[in-house]
């Protein structure tokens, strides 16, 4: 798969590196923008309050299936129903929201763990089947909390909950599956 990832930081970075070593080919665009036509999907890891700057200075997003994976620690622009819907604004395609209630600190580690860890993701329809494909290459299992209109309880559960815990890997199962 032909990866894009706007952001180049602890996320962006963190996880084109893990796609590469799992075989798909990742272009990485930071803060000076770039071309994203040659992508089949673009992961979007810029902090939440500079989404609508950083993609408005990259080109080839037109119809491209996303994943969001901003949390709202740096503003949030009240125009849109989440930083999933503002991301769908630019690209006008698929979206789905992943990856934010994953710890970059702890991508080292994933490997080492008894059983995969949890990755909650809510998506459109369309970008349901890469999002779950990138986030097992990445290391996780998919554990999806409906579509894109649950992307904000996704974002808030964040800071409400997951960011008073700590660095932690987490597994969400249905008896019977762990």
């Amino acid at each position: 798969m032909r990866i894009t990832t706007v952001g180049k930081g602890s996320i962006g970075g963190g996880l084109a590196d893990r796609w590469e070593a799992a075989g798909h080919d990742v272009t990485r665009i930071g803060r000076e923008g770039g071309d994203a036509s040659s992508a089949d999907v673009v992961l979007v890891a810029v902090p939440s309050g500079s989404i609508s700057e950083a993609l408005g200075k990259v080109t080839g997003l037109e119809g491209k299936i996303a994943i969001d994976a901003a949390n709202a620690f740096a503003g949030r622009n009240d125009q849109y129903e989440s930083f999933a819907h503002e991301v769908k604004a630019h690209t006008n395609g698929p979206v789905a929201k992943a990856f934010n209630a994953n710890f970059a600190a702890l991508y080292d580690q994933i490997a080492d763990q008894r059983v995969r860890p949890g990755c909650l993701y809510a998506a459109d329809d369309d970008a349901r089947e890469v999002t779950e494909q990138l986030i097992r290459d990445a290391g996780y299992d998919p554990v999806s909390v409906g579509g894109l209109e649950n992307a904000r309880a996704l974002e808030d559960f964040v800071p409400n909950l997951l960011g008073k815990i700590g660095r932690v890997f987490y597994r969400f199962a249905e008896p019977g599956n762990l």
